[in-house]
C-alpha cells in the first residue's frame, strides 16, 4: 500500500465546518506509514485549516486518494501547526513525492493527521 502513496496523485481532504457540514477539497499530501502521520501543507487562512483549528483536539478528517478502481482513505485526528521544524519536514516530504516544492504563501502551515484508520480497495 505504501507505493500507492508515493505516486504524485491528488486526494480529497474532508474536514468538518463549525456547523458540522463537510468541506471537501482537493489536496496534495504525504503519508509516512511507519509513523502513521499524513501531512497537508496549506495557508493558515484556508477553510480546511480553519476547520481543523476550530475543532481543536477533537478534529477528525479523512484523506481519500483514488486511482481508477483502486482507492485508499486515511482517517484520523488532525492538528494545524506553523512550527518551523514540522513545516520543513512537510515541505521536504512533499517535494520528494511531487518533485516540486509546494506553494509558499507567507501564512504556510501544515495539517498533521495522526492516522488511526485505513480503508482501501484493490491495493
Amino acid at each position: 500500500m505504501q507505493g500507492f502513496f508515493t505516486r504524485p496523485h491528488t486526494a480529497t481532504l474532508t474536514t468538518l465546518r463549525p456547523d458540522g457540514t463537510p468541506h471537501v477539497t482537493p489536496v496534495r499530501f504525504t503519508f509516512d506509514a511507519a509513523t502513521g502521520l499524513a501531512r497537508v501543507t496549506t495557508r493558515a487562512g484556508a477553510r480546511k485549516a480553519r476547520n481543523v483549528a476550530a475543532a481543536g483536539t477533537v478534529a477528525r478528517v479523512a484523506l481519500c486518494q483514488a486511482d481508477g478502481v483502486r482507492w485508499a482513505t486515511l482517517e484520523g485526528r488532525a492538528t494545524v501547526t506553523d512550527d518551523p521544524v514540522r513545516l520543513a519536514e512537510a515541505i521536504r516530504r512533499y517535494t520528494a513525492r511531487y518533485r516540486a516544492s509546494p506553494p509558499a504563501p507567507p501564512d504556510l502551515v501544515v495539517i498533521e493527521i495522526a492516522v488511526d484508520r485505513v480503508l482501501s480497495l484493490n491495493l
